[in-house]
This record gives structure tokens, C-alpha cells and sequence, in this order.
């Protein structure tokens, strides 16, 4: 069953390429790569002094060549924050998840493994429980996307979801991939979709780039919209202080 929380948990996401901060509009390095700094470990510790309760990191290169080389700076970020990280990016096999969690990661969101490997997703889930194991939907045209984005598959996103939370998964983090990065404006009927289908919470993610935005999602949470992801808003300052989840979690959004 769906809380009563009335506050919206505001998520600030580092994505890490070759050791930097970086923002890939619509996941797709070839299309625009935009960078932020070389010191993912300072900027995890900025947004915890700004109050942050959550940090996403998604992590390009394991995702997109299985390389292991970011591990050591997403352990020192986890060492140098008391908050929970969430990691997003390449987990393909147990050993995998166990590596990650043995170096302070708080949670894993998983996406190909759930479509390419369901017994090792399932097994997952199995090991370490809903709380630490979620599932990334990633969407183009109503359709799952897999492999960092770049592969669009023939499972619709709603029918997959209600598969996923009937095998135990409580919490989504829903993209629509045309919108990520791109500062227009969010899709939230994915993610309210979502949510109504499968009765477990939801993270949106993709497309956030003002105030007005936030108000939007946080007109859903008793939809079960309860948190949101945001990336490239925060670091180009598209909020009047980025402080903003302050305003989010204290819910006097009006």
C-alpha cells in the first residue's frame, strides 16, 4: 500500500564518464556530453551539505563497456557521505551486485539485467530484498530500452512493470528517455502510469528544469510519485537556490 507521505524527495543524480561529472543528453555520449567537473567525490559532498538525503550515481562506463575503473571513486563518495547511494549502470551478474555493496553502495537500479537475465535479477532480489534492489524503467515510445538506452525492446513499459512487481519489486525509477537532459519539461504520465498499475512507488527522472516542474510531481505523490531524480537542472542553476529539495521535503510547493 502506497504511504500518506505529503513530501517530494528531491534525488541529485552524478553521472560519472572517465572519472568526471558529466551529463549525456538522452544517454547518448555521441549526441552531447556535457561536463561538470572532475571531482564526483567533492560534488556528492556539496549536495550532502545542501541537505541532499539520496544521491543517484549512474556510472557510463561500467554501463556501456563493463569497465570496473569509477568503483574506487563511487567507495570513496560513499565513505565520504553518511547518506545512502543509489547506483545505476552495468550490473550484470552477482558478482556484480556483491562487489558494490561490499564498497558502501546502499542500492542498486537495475535495468538490462531484468530483461537480458531474469533468474540473476530475481536472485538478486531474492539476496538482498526490495530496499536495496529496484527497477529502472527507461522508455521511448512506450517501450523498455535497454543497453545504456541505445536498444529499444518490444516489452511495453506498463505491461513490464506489473511482470516486475508481481516478482516482488516495490520501487521504479521511470525515464522517458526523449526528455532527459534536454530541459523542456517533464512526461510525468509515465511514471503516474506506472504507479497506478503496479500500486508500488515510483522515482521520476528525466526532463526536470524549473520550479513548475517540481509542483507537477508533487501533485502526484499520492500516486505514489513520492521522489524525484534531477541532473543537469541542479548544476546549471535552474532553481532560485539550490537548495531546492529544502522547499520539497518541508511540502509548501503552491
Amino acid at each position: 500500500m502506497k504511504s500518506l507521505q505529503k513530501n517530494l524527495l528531491i534525488i541529485p543524480s552524478i553521472d560519472i564518464k572517465d572519472g568526471k561529472i558529466v551529463r549525456v543528453v538522452q544517454e547518448i555520449p555521441e549526441l552531447h556530453c556535457l561536463e561538470y567537473g572532475d571531482d564526483p567525490v567533492e560534488m556528492a559532498m556539496l549536495w550532502r551539505a545542501e541537505n541532499a538525503k539520496l544521491i543517484h550515481i549512474v556510472d557510463f562506463d561500467c554501463s556501456q563497456t563493463d569497465s570496473k575503473k569509477n568503483f574506487s571513486l563511487v567507495e570513496q563518495i560513499c565513505k565520504s557521505v553518511i547518506i545512502p547511494i543509489e547506483f545505476a549502470g552495468g550490473v550484470r551478474s552477482l558478482d556484480d551486485a556483491k562487489q558494490l555493496f561490499d564498497i558502501g553502495v546502499y542500492r542498486l537500479a537495475l535495468g538490462t539485467l531484468a530483461i537480458e537475465d531474469i533468474s540473476t535479477f530475481l536472485k538478486l532480489l531474492e539476496l538482498y530484498g526490495p530496499n536495496k534492489i529496484v527497477a529502472s524503467l527507461d522508455i521511448i515510445d512506450e517501450k523498455i530500452c535497454i543497453r545504456s538506452r541505445r536498444i529499444k525492446t518490444n516489452e511495453n513499459y506498463i505491461e513490464f512493470a506489473v511482470k516486475l512487481s508481481k516478482l516482488g519489486i516495490e520501487r521504479f525509477i521511470v525515464t522517458d528517455v526523449a526528455k532527459n537532459g534536454l530541459l523542456q519539461g517533464i512526461n510525468i504520465e509515465y511514471s503516474i502510469n506506472v504507479a497506478k498499475a503496479t500500486n508500488k512507488k515510483v522515482t521520476h527522472s528525466g526532463g526536470v528544469s524549473n520550479y513548475n516542474d517540481l509542483l507537477i510531481i508533487q501533485n502526484h505523490i499520492s500516486d505514489g510519485i513520492d521522489s524525484v531524480i534531477i541532473g543537469r537542472a541542479l548544476y546549471e542553476n535552474k532553481f532560485p537556490c539550490q537548495k531546492i529539495w529544502r522547499i520539497a521535503e518541508s511540502g509548501i510547493f503552491n
